[in-house]
């Protein structure tokens, strides 16, 4: 093992995952963070900017997939080997060949969106004012996504040697630089001239860089990675192995953004105001969730290992307790959202009607968020567990079995109330097809039950 590894594989669950959770809720509302410092500061040179910054977004969260879903990939592959306790060559070459893999493909990704910026964004229905930022903020946003794969699968393998804190270091360090030099690119200062959308985007190829480099630095240190390991040995052997949880975890990832955007369409049919409203309460949520985005980082790692290790029942205690604060903190958060909900939507939304729908998607659907935890903590565990195909399943489930359906038959019946129906339909199924996926996957056991915080 590196010479800094955590052993998940003894000791109280409920403090193994607690250990590799809560850095990461720092470190998830740190990159958060970007996307917000962008909108604001692009908001400031006018519509255009902004509004390419919406057009780019759901394009470059697709495109992430792909690193999102090479990371589960290294968890799982890495994680079991230290649960094995195989030979720390061995699994620093399976570490090395995930972000030789990773960087590959980014390149190669990185350069077909650059070919593709008209095309893409043309179809798209992006105006000709908006295009020109478009091109200005792409190309850089495209030379920094290598650097961003290579961090990710950096941070992933950290997580599988039980290290999340240096993880989330290296997050909230790369989100702190990003934001840092934003406004200077942006706007210029002193000699530094004002590079308008462009600069936006030079921050963020600046911070996935120096963070990468370091990140990269570091983990060689600490022999997570290094090249004196025959480093092509076994190499296809890590690829079908890195591409077997990988390749539908990406596929998973990508599912959401492409089904919220036909959700989207379904709320369009409301009126201008109900999307905007139906977008703010969205972004609200997505800060509510941010304890159960970290529980899925940190479940991977403790499932992974103790899988490894042969530990079956303790990798399906960690589930079970990871469920039940999914339960306790979405009734927690639900009841907050719907104490305080038109204070959170005046905050968030533009006022008048669009704060009211807000409102109600708050007091609404707020109540069905632990369902939400359920599927994405799941979907986490059953990565790690290498059964990706099950995760793909249950995500493919929840959108376009559940959500998109009900929410076109509930708009057409119900109006805006409906589609936030299907939405706790969704996430309330969705959890009770989560506990039926990690059952058929060994990953919860009713026998189990009465040692679940042993």
């Amino acid at each position: 093992m590196a010479n800094d590894d955590k052993q998940l594989t003894d000791g109280p669950i409920w403090r193994g995952l607690t250990v590799m959770s809560a850095p990461m809720v720092l470190g998830i509302l740190a990159v958060l963070s970007v996307g917000l410092a962008d909108a604001y500061f692009l908001g400031k040179l006018g519509g255009a900017p902004l509004a390419a910054v919406g057009f780019i977004y759901p394009v470059t969260a697709a495109i992430t997939s792909l690193s999102i879903g090479l990371s589960a990939g290294a968890n799982a592959a890495v994680s079991q080997a230290i649960g094995r306790e195989d030979d720390a060559t061995a699994t620093a070459r399976i570490g090395l060949h995930a972000v030789a893999l990773g960087v590959f493909l980014a390149v190669g990704v990185a350069f077909l969106l650059f070919l593709m910026i008209g095309p893409l964004f043309g179809v798209l229905g992006a105006s000709d004012n908006v295009m020109t930022e478009i091109r200005a903020f792409v190309p850089w946003w495209c030379l920094s996504f290598p650097f961003a794969v290579t961090s990710m699968l950096i941070n992933a393998l950290f997580r599988a040697h039980g290290n999340a804190r240096i993880s989330a270091i290296f997050m909230v360090s790369e989100s702190v630089l990003n934001i840092a030099l934003t406004p200077l690119l942006v706007f210029g200062w002193a000699f530094i001239p004002g590079f308008e959308t462009a600069g936006a985007a030079m921050a963020t190829f600046a911070a996935r860089a120096v963070v990468a480099t370091a990140a990269f630095v570091w983990a060689m240190r600490r022999g997570l990675i290094f090249f004196n390991c025959q480093p092509t040995k076994n190499f296809l052997q890590s690829a079908r192995t890195l591409v077997k949880v990988g390749g539908p975890a990406a596929f998973s990832n990508a599912i959401n953004p492409a089904g919220m955007a036909a959700v989207t369409a379904a709320v369009a049919t409301v009126g201008e105001t109900a999307v905007a409203g139906f977008g703010a309460a969205t972004r609200i949520q997505s800060l509510a969730l941010v304890p159960m985005f970290a529980l899925s980082s940190g479940i991977g790692p403790v499932v992974g290992q103790n899988w490894g290790a042969e530990q079956h029942d303790r990798a399906g205690r960690a589930v079970q307790v990871a469920f039940a604060f999914c339960a306790a903190y979405g009734i927690a958060i639900g009841l907050i959202l719907a104490f305080f909900a038109e204070g959170l939507a005046g905050f968030i939304a533009s006022g008048g009607e669009a704060t009211s729908y807000a409102a109600q998607y708050l007091r609404i659907v707020g109540m069905s968020l632990f369902g939400y935890g359920f599927i994405v903590t799941a979907n986490a565990a059953m990565n790690a567990r290498s059964k990706a195909g099950y995760s793909m399943a249950l995500s493919l489930t929840r959108i376009f079995v559940l959500y998109l359906p009900l929410a076109w038959v509930g708009v057409s019946l119900f109006g805006y109330t409906g589609i936030l129906i299907a939405a706790v339909c969704a996430n309330v199924l969705g959890a009770a097809c989560a506990v039926y996926a990690v059952n058929r996957t060994e990953l919860f056991k009713r026998d189990n039950l009465a040692q679940t915080f042993a």
